[in-house]
């Protein structure tokens, strides 16, 4: 079983930037295919951006292109997403996610296994 736990959510003004984090454990990180989500209440989590498995292909919702940078160091078995030039849009609770045994990047939410419990963005205006 992995777990994996999410970090660096706060409260940023619009313009500004955070890091969010997600550690994972309990499975060789290296291996997994990993992603962000964001959720609000009432909707379904959306697809923010995506690593493979080797952390040298990317993949971004068309609205994040541009600001948000997805990364992950297998020797620290963590994930980053660095978020600039933020938005009130982004307001959301972000999740980090992993899924093990797949070629390319998944970007769709039933198609990972392992999620994290979620942390608080908050841009305001």
């Amino acid at each position: 079983q992995v777990q994996l736990v999410e970090s660096g959510g706060g409260l940023v003004q619009a313009g500004g930037s955070l890091r969010l984090s997600c550690a994972a454990s309990g499975r060789p990180f290296s291996n997994y295919a990993m992603g962000w989500f964001r959720q609000v209440p009432g909707k379904g989590r959306e697809f923010v951006a995506g690593i493979n498995w080797s952390g040298i292909s990317t993949l971004y919702a068309d609205s994040v292109k541009g600001r948000f940078t997805i990364s992950k160091d297998n020797a620290k078995n963590t994930m980053y997403l660095q978020m600039n030039s933020l938005k009130p849009e982004d307001t959301a609770v972000y999740y980090c996610a992993a899924v093990g045994r797949r070629i390319g990047i998944p970007h769709t939410s039933y198609e990972y296994d392992y999620w994290g419990q979620g942390t608080q963005v908050t841009v305001s205006s």
